[in-house]
C-alpha cells in the first residue's frame, strides 16, 4: 500500500526540511514580486490548510469502517501507516475476542448446568439456555434485572446476594415449587460473580424413597429380631446353667452379641430417619451445655468403667439454643468415638467447650491412632469405615458420625476433624455465635 516508516526522527527532519524549503521558496518569490511578507504568509496558510485537509481525511477514515486509508505526503504518510498497522491489529483482535465469546456461549450452551453472570450489585449480566429453562429467565428482557427479585426467594435474598463465596444452597425451582434446584455463587473477575445452578430434583426423590425404604426396613426388620434375642436370652441362660446346651455357650454368646449389635444399628438408622424427616420441626429451647457434658462424661466413666483420663475444659456460663435430644447425641457420640479408639493404657481425652469471637465450640480429643487424611472427608459417610475390622470388633454401627452430621446442620453448625496418624484427632463442632447464650449477661 504504501512505503514502509523510516522512523519517527527521519520523518521529522525530512518535514522540517520541507517546510524550511517551503518557506525558502515562499521568499524568493516574495522577493521577487516585492511583497515578501505576504509571500511567507501565503506560503503557511498554505501549508496549514494541507494539514488540515490531511486532518480531516484522517478524521473521515477512522470514523469508516474503511480498511485502506487515504496516501497523504510528508508526516501524514508516516501517521496513516502506523494507524493503519493499529487499525489492522485491533481488528484481528476484535475478531479473535468475538471468536472467544462465540466458542464460550456455544460451550455453555451445551452444559446442563444453568450459569448467570452477575454484577456487583446482583444484576444479571448474561446468562445461558440451561439457566434460562431451569429459572424462568427471559433475554433481553431480564438482563439488568436482580436475581433475587426474579427468584424471589428469602434463602437467596439473606445469602446468595453477599460478595463472599458461599457454599451449595437448595431452592425451590421458580418454575416447578416441586422441583429443587442447587445453586452456588462464585466471585471472579472485577466484583462479578457467577451463580451456577443445578436441578436436583431427581437426586432429592431418590434420597427420598431412600429414606423411605431404609425407615420402613428398619421397622420391619425390629420385630423379628426382637424375637430371636428373646430365643436366644432363653438358650444363654439353658447354656450357662449345665443344661443341654452347655457345649454352644460360646456360638450362643457371639450370637447375641451380634443380635445386640445388629439391634444398635437399627435403632440408629430409625434415629437417622426421624432427624432426616422431621428437619426443623422439633422445639427448641436453652440448653444448659455444661452439664449436660459433665453428665455424658459421667456416664460414660461409670458404664465403661473405663481408666481414661478424661480432661474437661469448659466454660461454665456459656449455654446454648438449640433442641437438647439432638445435642446430646452429638456429644455423647464424640465422646464415645474417643472411648472407643483410644487405648486404655495412657488414653487421655480433653473434652473443651468455650466460647469465640463468631462462634460456640465443643470439642473431644484423643491420643488414639488417629485417621489419614485420604479418610477424612468421608468420616460421615454412613457406614463408612476406615478399619472395618477394628470398627466391627469395637462395637460401632458405622452411623454414629452420620448422625452427629444431621444434628449439626439442624443448628447451622459444622463438624471440623483434624487428625494426624499416631497423634490422635480433634472432632470440633462450631455452633453460630447466634445461639450461645452468656448466662452473666442474662
Amino acid at each position: 500500500m504504501s512505503i514502509p516508516s523510516a522512523g519517527a526522527a527521519r520523518v521529522w527532519r525530512r518535514e522540517l526540511f520541507i517546510i524550511g524549503a517551503w518557506l525558502a521558496l515562499c521568499a524568493v518569490v516574495g522577493l521577487l514580486t516585492g511583497y515578501e511578507l505576504v509571500a511567507i504568509l501565503i506560503g503557511v496558510c498554505a501549508y496549514l490548510g494541507m494539514h488540515l485537509m490531511y486532518a480531516y481525511q484522517l478524521h473521515r477514515w477512522l470514523a469508516s469502517d474503511r480498511i485502506e486509508p487515504s496516501e497523504g505526503i510528508g508526516v501524514w504518510q508516516e501517521i496513516y501507516t502506523e494507524l493503519y498497522r493499529l487499525k489492522q491489529r485491533n481488528r484481528k483482535r476484535k475478531k479473535r475476542l468475538k471468536s472467544i465469546v462465540h466458542e464460550f456461549q456455544a460451550s455453555t450452551a451445551a452444559l446442563p448446568d444453568g450459569a448467570v453472570v452477575l454484577d456487583s450489585q446482583g444484576r444479571i449480566v448474561w446468562f445461558n439456555e440451561a439457566a434460562g429453562a431451569l429459572m424462568a429467565l427471559r433475554s433481553p428482557q431480564d438482563l439488568g434485572q436482580r436475581l433475587a427479585n426474579l427468584l424471589r426467594h428469602p434463602r437467596v435474598s439473606s445469602q446468595l446476594m453477599k460478595a463472599e463465596h458461599i457454599g451449595e444452597l437448595e431452592v425451590p425451582s421458580p418454575v416447578n415449587e416441586a422441583d429443587t434446584l442447587l445453586l452456588r455463587l462464585i466471585p471472579y473477575g472485577n466484583n462479578q460473580r457467577l451463580l451456577i445452578a443445578r436441578d436436583i430434583s431427581e437426586q432429592k426423590r431418590l434420597e427420598h424413597t431412600r429414606r423411605d425404604f431404609v425407615a420402613n426396613a428398619s421397622h420391619e426388620l425390629r420385630t423379628p429380631l426382637t424375637v430371636l434375642r428373646g430365643y436366644l436370652e432363653m438358650m444363654e441362660e439353658e447354656a450357662g446353667s449345665d443344661g443341654a446346651l452347655t457345649g454352644w455357650q460360646a456360638p450362643i454368646r457371639e450370637m447375641g452379641e451380634q443380635s445386640r449389635r445388629m439391634n444398635r444399628i437399627i435403632d440408629s438408622l430409625l434415629k437417622l430417619a426421624r432427624l432426616e424427616s422431621e428437619g426443623l420441626q422439633q422445639r427448641q429451647e436453652r440448653i444448659d451445655i455444661p452439664t449436660m457434658i459433665q453428665s455424658l462424661v459421667d456416664d460414660i466413666r461409670r458404664a465403661n468403667s473405663t481408666t481414661h483420663e478424661i480432661v474437661l475444659d469448659i466454660e461454665p456460663d456459656l449455654d446454648l439454643y438449640g433442641r437438647p435430644g439432638e445435642l446430646e447425641s452429638v456429644f455423647s457420640n464424640l465422646l464415645s468415638n474417643a472411648v472407643r479408639y483410644t487405648t486404655t493404657d495412657a488414653g487421655t481425652i480433653q473434652v473443651r467447650w468455650w466460647r469465640e469471637e463468631d462462634a460456640a465450640c465443643f470439642s473431644v480429643t484423643d491420643n488414639g491412632p488417629g485417621i489419614e487424611a485420604q479418610h477424612l472427608p468421608r468420616l460421615t459417610e454412613r457406614f463408612y469405615r476406615v478399619d472395618p475390622g477394628r470398627q466391627a470388633s469395637s462395637g460401632g454401627t458405622g452411623l454414629g458420625l452420620a448422625i452427629v452430621k444431621h444434628c449439626l446442620e439442624h443448628h447451622e453448625a459444622e463438624l471440623e476433624i483434624h487428625s494426624e496418624p499416631g497423634f490422635g484427632s480433634t472432632f470440633t463442632c462450631r455452633f453460630p455465635v447466634q445461639r450461645a447464650l452468656d448466662r452473666q449477661a442474662a
